[in-house]
């Protein structure tokens, strides 16, 4: 059994046996990061508060960009595993947690901008501030598919392994260590990619905000693609696309690959696999003594603090009784607080929402339909697409060699940076730029669908796959059996986040500016865009708080019910 081990989660990577080539680029490696580190620090003349379209430029804003964009995931994934393993552990605290998360996920990124610039430029320097702000709407993008995915994990953890827990008399700690995380590896990190390929998607919007007649800028790769596209700089466009397929590129080989070879060690089967995962940068590393001796020495340290602070007996009984009165006060405390503010906020809510007319009702009404459907065309044309190539990336060890690099990286490529592109094609389409938005939504959701279905694909037991070779079970047979049942769960968690993103990317895909012209059609999402360019934040509440509401009934009514039906049917016990 691969998922409970007495090993602490490192990287796994063997010592080598001299000096070589590796530990040389290891070093280099090192350096180049300090470098980074410094000159991001350091004041630099190109970066001014104007976006600077000459190539000398590009490097430094691809830096600021993955600055951005890595505290942005390190904070996601934080949230993620908190988030997750209460949500899942604690039936009460779920039933509160979850519907939050709809709520969170179903609220647009444009709807954040005027309070998370007010609050964070009032509570920091105004640099500072913008930056932070930055920082959290790209959260808003990759946080929630990892939160949803570490929860989805923890609540089909296999049967068995959960009693071997309570059999070794693990406590919460050791459980998650040696349990919960190695088991929900694989799904974390396919999620981490869509993650990133989200960030990217979003970078333009989180680097040029525009609310009202203020325009905030922050020098970085979103930014500057954005200045050249509303230039119509086509070399520089050109420039910024390079370089943003580059950074993918790399990450991929560098990052994704050699994380992906790791986890598979933490796979839940009984049998082997006919073939592992191969990464030639995890390969190289593992033949560097400094990498060895770097990734253990953090590992086992982390370890043994963590064991020492969390892992210990269980706290005195007495001391448990005297603070539990204590926190219960609190408790009642805090949640009155939150009540009295909740009513205060309702009775605003209420008096700024009765002075919209009826008709403008009527408009968001008919807003909300339009984008439904384009959203369920979306979710219906990436599901017909996906389900067969993530099987047969997951299910496929050689396939996945020749197609998962090239998937990671269209994946990884934002969506908004091919929008000029289609509404150029379509525009002149009848209902074309209807056409450009499905698309759009395409583009930016259907990741979320096919990366789960590659780690529900790869997590497939091998001694399942033998049993359904054994009874020669091919093609539709094949597919009701073993595949369709083993990826349902995956397949919901997909298409949950997938409809959540789409809704969020309607922003964006219903209501564009390029070479300083907008297009735009009917929906919400437009609604939202035209509320935010001209400062209505009435219209603004109006639309959002409908968003939130479509999102959340959808979630109630859809896709809670077939957790609920993959979490009774299909858990893998």
């Amino acid at each position: 059994m691969n998922v409970i081990s007495r090993k602490p989660i490192g990287l796994g990577i063997a010592s080598g046996r001299a000096f070589g080539l590796a530990d040389a680029v290891v070093l280099l490696g090192i350096a180049a990061g300090l470098y980074a580190a410094v000159r991001l620090a350091s004041p630099n003349p190109i970066l001014g508060p104007e976006i600077n379209l000459d190539a000398a430029a590009l490097p430094w804003y691809t830096l600021l960009s993955l600055a951005r964009m890595t505290a942005s995931y390190l904070l996601s994934l934080a949230f993620a595993l908190v988030f997750g393993y209460v949500a899942a552990r604690n039936r009460a605290a779920e039933r509160v947690m979850m519907p939050i998360l709809d709520i969170l996920q179903s609220v647009p990124l444009l709807s954040f901008l005027p309070v998370v610039m007010v609050l964070l430029t009032t509570l920091l320097p105004e640099r500072l501030g913008i930056e932070a702000a930055s920082v959290v709407l790209i959260f808003t993008g990759q946080a929630w598919n990892l939160a949803y995915s570490f929860f989805q994990s923890n609540r089909t953890v296999p049967e068995e392994l959960a009693e071997a827990s309570g059999v070794f008399r693990m406590n919460w700690w050791y459980r998650l260590r040696y349990l919960e995380l190695p088991f929900g590896a694989n799904g974390l990190l396919w999620n981490s990619v869509v993650s990133w390929a989200n960030g990217w998607f979003f970078l333009m919007a989180a680097e040029t905000f525009r609310v009202g007649s203020q325009d905030f800028r922050l020098p970085g790769l979103g930014s500057y693609l954005q200045a050249a596209a509303d230039r119509g700089d086509g070399g520089a466009i050109a420039l910024g696309f390079g370089a943003l397929v580059l950074v993918i590129v790399l990450l991929d080989q560098l990052v994704w690959q050699p994380l992906l070879a790791w986890a598979d060690k933490f796979s839940p089967d009984l049998a082997a696999q006919d073939e592992a995962r191969e990464s030639w940068f995890f390969d190289f590393l593992g033949r560097s003594r400094i990498a060895s001796a770097i990734t253990s020495f953090l590992a086992n340290w982390a370890a043994r603090r963590l064991d020492r602070r969390l892992g210990g007996p269980a706290r005195i009984a007495a001391r448990q009784d005297t603070r539990r009165g204590v926190w219960r006060i609190m408790r009642w405390l805090v949640g009155i607080a939150a009540l009295g503010l909740v009513a205060v906020g309702v009775f605003q809510l209420a008096s700024s929402l009765l002075g919209l007319p009826l008709a403008t009702w009527g408009e968001i009404a008919a807003a909300t339909v339009s984008s439904a459907g384009r959203v369920a065309l979306a979710l219906v044309i990436g599901l017909a697409w996906t389900l067969p190539v993530g099987v047969l990336i997951g299910i496929n060890p050689r396939m996945a060699s020749r197609l998962q690099s090239l998937v990671q990286i269209f994946a990884a490529v934002p969506a908004t940076a091919f929008f000029p592109v289609l509404v150029l094609l379509f525009v002149r389409l009848p209902a074309g730029l209807d056409i450009a938005a499905v698309l759009l939504m395409l583009l930016g959701t259907q990741w979320y669908l096919l990366f789960n279905i590659i780690a529900g694909a790869s997590a497939l037991p091998q001694n399942l796959k033998d049993v359904a070779r054994m009874f020669r079970l091919k093609g539709g047979q094949r597919w009701r059996t073993l595949i369709l049942p083993a990826l349902f769960p995956y397949i919901v968690t997909g298409l949950n986040i997938a409809a959540g993103g789409a809704w969020n990317a309607s922003i964006v895909a219903e209501y564009t500016q390029y070479n300083n012209a907008v297009y735009s059609v009917a929906g919400l999402g437009s609604t939202i865009a035209h509320a935010t360019a001209r400062a209505d934040y009435t219209l603004l509440l109006a639309a959002t708080l409908t968003m939130i509401i479509t999102v959340v009934l959808t979630n109630r009514l859809i896709w809670n019910r077939l957790h609920d039906y993959a979490q009774e049917h299909y858990r893998m016990d």
